[in-house]
């Protein structure tokens, strides 16, 4: 709370009228989405009302405690934009239904509203919330609002509940919520003034002081803050809506003296946890400003860091690959339209990783203090910190950049190209080096369709790994590569070259940063013709096999999986003797291509006999199950032909 109360000083200086994503809400604020604007003039009177667009309906609007935190039967008003049922006193007059807690006294919510309106503005008037008040003690909100056409009647002349033939063409069906009823609709004001540019109550920085000054002052609860150590008014009813404006789940919550919640240790709240009203306003408001605007969200789960300072951090989970469009001058490679693994071993991708690292290093001090904190609901209404870490800024940036650089590896990415005009572009599906993501992770691992707790759990799991530099877990890397190993269990092909791609950076970076120095192991992305090791051997020999008769299927028309993809599984569990069943099923495809591409099967032998002799000592005859290391092989030997179009022997085939 502390820090979060520390960052709120420099977000504060952001302006507060830019949008939900991008407002950092003052102190006793919230924000609504407005239906129903009423402009009054400047004596007070409704000189026109409109419908809001959906695009334009969130408002920042003065709330109390109570009122912010409202629900049940009898919700509390807010003390300036609210409901139909709060603001018009003619509201029931025209058949308005009210809050079913209030069926036996249906004037309260309105009676209640205009108390609390009236006590604002006798202790600190404000030229818009005394026009306002004035208007409102005329009690001709609902009548004005018919007149306006913006509120439909039914045919009985009370408010329309539903959508029917005769109240279609009012335009306020299409930005309430479906199936509910007119008199449920959001009102925000505007009061024009000569000279005043900010008309909005919304927009003018004035009102929004004039009840972040007031408000505090009302509060008679007083006690020892435990975030500063003063003695201020503290907060009975911490603020919601943390992650969106539906979240009723609360970070902190002592209000309740009935049950177990205090277990006989505190007599009240403010015992158990004592937060001033103002710091909590701040820390809460902060907080839901970062999570709407840089927060990674996973389900419930929301991931968010920080600088205290309010500087730009880099995300800790988000997809390196969206920082790789922009091309990078090569001294050594040379310029490319797009990066070339069998040369490049990851050349451009730790050029650009640099790049954009030393890019937040450039504005981050060292000892900035960076904050991880991960939240997740405990029950529908308790908010859980699932993850918290403070770290330098350097420490931070260094983690980061550590793990892009451990888990790179080739990825098969999907991208939305822009089409021509209002026709959309066709996807394209590259491989870029990047990290894969912590979801595409737990998608390799159990699948597209895995449970959201699982997926939540695994996510969880890998957070560490990026803020702490731990290790992947084992039992995860495993999983990636058994199931990329079981290529028939896919539906799709693309989704198991997602795996594939995945599995490999897996078992990758875990070798990179393994605990034992004798497993640690830097594998490169590029092919490495001189590694011996049996696991990757057998991957470049499953490879190769796989290509002569993929080139045989497509010489004869026939489209079906080959061999080795059927294979893949078995030969990972048993690879010697599954060897011999492939090496035994090519005969037939390489009898095909004797006459019509003889240079190409020459060098595929060629190569065949190559990878076969440097198998050293008893590795070949070994059924030892293969490791995730075989992928590697296995895919670096497939990027060769994929992405290097010189390749002699294949084009003298193909072409």
């Amino acid at each position: 709370m502390q820090t979060l109360y520390e960052t709120h000083k420099p977000l504060s200086c952001l302006p507060v009228t830019e949008g939900e994503t991008g407002t950092c809400v003052p102190e006793s604020h919230s924000t609504a989405r407005a239906h129903i604007e009423i402009v009054l003039d400047t004596v007070g009177q409704c000189s026109r009302a409109s419908i809001i667009d959906k695009t334009d309906a969130t408002t920042v609007i003065p709330c109390t405690e109570a009122s912010a935190t409202r629900s049940g039967k009898k919700p509390v008003p807010h003390p300036l934009c609210d409901g139909l049922q709060y603001l018009a006193a003619d509201f029931r007059k025209y058949g308005g239904v009210v809050t079913s807690g209030f069926a036996k006294e249906d004037d309260q919510p309105h009676k209640d509203y205009m108390e609390q309106l009236r006590k604002w503005v006798a202790a600190s008037p404000h030229p818009k919330t005394v026009r306002i008040l004035k208007y409102l003690e005329g009690g001709t909100v609902i009548a004005d609002l018919v007149r306006q056409h913006v509120l439909p009647l039914d045919v009985g002349g009370k408010i329309a509940s539903s959508k029917t033939s005769e109240t279609a063409e009012c335009p306020i069906w299409a930005v309430l919520p479906a199936g509910q009823s007119a008199d449920k609709a959001v009102v925000r004001w505007r009061v024009e003034i000569p000279g005043d540019l900010a008309s909005g109550v919304w927009e003018d920085q004035s009102l929004l002081d004039n009840w972040s000054a007031y408000y505090p002052a009302t509060i008679e609860t007083k006690g020892l803050c435990m975030v500063n150590g003063d003695v201020v008014a503290l907060s009975s009813l911490h603020p919601a809506k943390l992650r969106h404006a539906g979240d009723k789940a609360k970070l902190i919550s002592s209000d309740d003296t009935s049950g177990f919640t205090f277990r006989g240790r505190f007599t009240d709240g403010t015992q158990a946890c004592g937060v001033g009203y103002e710091v909590s306003q701040k820390a809460h408001s902060a907080l839901r400003w970062l999570i709407a605007r840089q927060g990674y969200r996973n389900d419930t789960q929301v991931f968010v860091s920080w600088a205290v300072s309010g500087k730009p951090t880099p995300p800790p989970i988000e997809d390196s690959h969206d920082w790789l469009d922009e091309p990078i001058d090569m001294d050594d490679a040379g310029a490319q339209a797009g990066p070339d693994h069998t040369r490049d071993a990851g050349q451009s991708f730790a050029l650009r990783l640099n790049k954009y690292i030393a890019g937040y290093a450039a504005t981050l001090d060292p000892t900035e203090c960076i904050v991880v904190m991960g939240l997740d609901s405990a029950t529908p209404g308790r908010m859980s910190i699932i993850y918290y870490r403070e770290l330098l800024g350097s420490e931070f940036l260094e983690r980061l950049k550590k793990w892009h650089a451990d888990m790179a590896w080739p990825q098969r990415v999907s991208i939305k190209q822009k089409g021509k005009g209002k026709k959309k572009g066709a996807p394209v599906a590259p491989w870029r080096v990047c990290a894969p993501t912590p979801r595409n992770i737990a998608e390799a691992a159990y699948g597209l369709r895995l449970d959201d707790k699982l997926k939540r759990a695994t996510v969880e799991r890998l957070v560490p790994c990026i803020v702490d530099g731990r290790e992947p877990p084992a039992d995860l890397v495993e999983s990636c590569v058994r199931r990329a190993a079981n290529r028939p269990g896919f539906k799709e092909h693309w989704e198991w070259e997602q795996a594939l791609g995945v599995a490999c950076a897996m078992y990758k970076g875990r070798h990179a940063r393994h605990a034992a120095a004798e497993q640690r192991r830097i594998y490169g992305m590029a092919l490495e013709p001189e590694r011996t090791s049996r696991d990757y051997l057998y991957g470049r020999l499953l490879a190769v096999a796989e290509h002569i008769e993929e080139i045989a299927l497509r010489v004869a028309g026939e489209d079906r999986p080959t061999t080795a993809a059927r294979l893949m599984q078995r030969f990972a569990d048993h690879p010697c003797s599954t060897w011999r069943t492939i090496e035994m099923a090519l005969q037939p495809y390489m009898q095909r291509l004797q006459g019509s591409r003889g240079g190409f099967l020459h060098n595929m032998r060629t190569l065949l006999d190559e990878v076969l002799c440097l198998f050293q000592g008893e590795d070949f005859q070994s059924e030892h199950r293969l490791t995730g290391e075989f992928l590697l092989g296995y895919h670096c030997q497939r990027q060769v032909w994929k992405k290097d179009r010189s390749n002699a022997a294949e084009t003298e085939g193909e072409e």
